[in-house]
């Protein structure tokens, strides 16, 4: 049996594989769609489905080593989340402030780099 703050760290840790999971198919397999999610118009803005398509990769390959068993790359994914989530979060911060995407669609990114940090703060590895 885990104890209540090892529950909540793998709690943590699933949530956010199960979210970068989610996000990373989103931005591979339909990365207009997602465009289309930040205001921005898909036909006009077409070209940014090559950057959705890179980060969606790299967000499925972190979110699958965050399922591993319990290891070292696990524990890495674990450790280099804080990093990419908060500066996911300052990012999208800045976005919000400087305008450059529309107030609605800043507020709700800014939100889920929010949460996404939060989790992988509680998910962090002991060691």
């Amino acid at each position: 049996m885990l104890a209540p703050r090892d529950q909540l760290r793998d709690y943590a840790r699933v949530a956010l594989a199960a979210i970068r999971l989610f996000n990373g198919a989103m931005a591979l397999f339909a990365p207009r769609f997602l465009i289309g999610r930040l205001g921005l118009d898909e036909n006009a803005n077409a070209a940014m489905a090559y950057p959705f398509r890179m980060f969606g990769i790299r967000t499925l390959i972190v979110g699958l080593e965050l399922l591993l068993p319990d290891g070292e790359i696990r524990r890495h994914a674990q450790r280099m989340a804080m990093l990419i989530h908060g500066s996911d979060a300052v990012g999208a911060v800045i976005a919000q402030k400087k305008g450059e995407l529309p107030a609605r669609q800043a507020k709700i990114t800014v939100l889920i780099s929010a949460t996404n940090f939060v989790l992988s703060v509680l998910a962090r590895p002991r060691n």
